[in-house]
């Protein structure tokens, strides 16, 4: 029995770093020319090169490398642009060529990367959401009739605070102002896109609109190890993106029934708001390179509250 296990531990000794040797060698090998950039280990790329501070780590990279770096984290092909003139070179003359971005594995969950401006590809529908919202909702006329509808959620918030503070036990034990910005901030994004608050301290629906989402935002912001090494995908080891299908699917529900209301007031030959979700319906597109229409779960997809924007609110704590 010894020299069996003599047998396999010599075998795992040699067959393994051949194998990771050839894989590398396979993997770097390339028709042309690639930046400089650190040399990495097999599998895992420059991931312990990085540090604690990675930004700092990239951005030192350009004294020894220059202006284009290339690095990979895990099996993650990186390039990473250190000077604002190579940037400008980049984006201004060769913007379709590096127009796409990376979506994270939660993020391709009930096809949300499909819909969303935010992490859609780059393409014939990509444009087609762009221009929606360049003519309908980012001009200054829509601006301009919207000041009311911020007025209101700011007027809401700061009662919100009079109240919790009136509330609180304890003197001087303080609140979270935080999260009544990021309140405010999400019934602002409601009332533009479905002309009513998403959120209210009383209503249990849209409590649960908002722990998904904030849920949302967690999971799609913690570290996966599917993003950096992606053939380990299909095995989810996190459970990622089986919580993300979950609240996705929670948060989807709720904003399927504000489309499916709106769809119904139509029918019936109510009045129309002239939101945002008026638009998206109404939509008509060439049916060539573009949609006809858009389905209900592309128009879901899309007034979903952009998680970035809220996100960037909630993490000003």
């Amino acid at each position: 029995m010894e020299w069996e296990w003599n047998y396999v531990v010599w075998s795992i000794i040699i067959i393994v770093p051949t194998t990771l040797i050839i894989v590398f060698s396979k993997t770097n090998s390339s028709s042309y020319k690639l930046p400089p950039g650190p040399p990495g280990f097999p599998i895992f790329g420059n991931m312990f090169d990085l540090g604690t501070l990675p930004y700092q780590t990239i951005a030192e990279f350009k004294q020894k490398y220059g202006p284009v770096v290339w690095f990979k984290i895990g099996s993650v092909k990186t390039m990473s642009i250190l000077s604002a003139n190579t940037a400008t070179e980049f984006f201004k003359n060769h913007d379709f060529a590096f127009a796409e971005r990376k979506i994270i594995d939660t993020m391709l969950v009930h096809d949300y990367n499909l819909g969303s401006l935010a992490i859609a590809r780059y393409g014939t529908y990509w444009r087609v959401l762009r221009r929606i919202c360049t003519v309908e909702m980012f001009v200054h006329k829509r601006i301009n009739e919207t000041v009311d509808i911020r007025r209101k959620c700011v007027d809401d918030m700061i009662h919100w605070i009079e109240k919790e503070v009136n509330s609180v036990e304890v003197k001087g034990s303080g609140i979270e102002v935080t999260r009544f910005v990021f309140l405010s901030t999400f019934n602002m994004l409601g009332n533009l896109m479905f002309s009513r608050d998403l959120v209210h301290p009383g209503s249990k629906k849209a409590s649960e609109f908002f722990n998904a989402m904030m849920r949302i935002m967690i999971l799609s912001g913690t570290p996966n190890i599917s993003d950096i090494f992606p053939r380990l995908r299909r095995f989810d080891l996190q459970g990622l993106k089986k919580k993300m299908h979950r609240e996705m699917g929670i948060a989807l529900g709720i904003a399927s029934t504000f489309v499916k209301e709106r769809m119904k007031e139509r029918e019936d030959g109510e009045e129309k708001k002239n939101d945002f979700l008026d638009v998206l319906l109404e939509f008509e597109g060439s049916g060539k390179d573009e949609p006809a229409k858009l389905s209900e779960h592309q128009i879901t997809i899309f007034i979903l509250p952009d998680q970035r924007r809220l996100a960037a609110v909630w993490n000003g704590r």
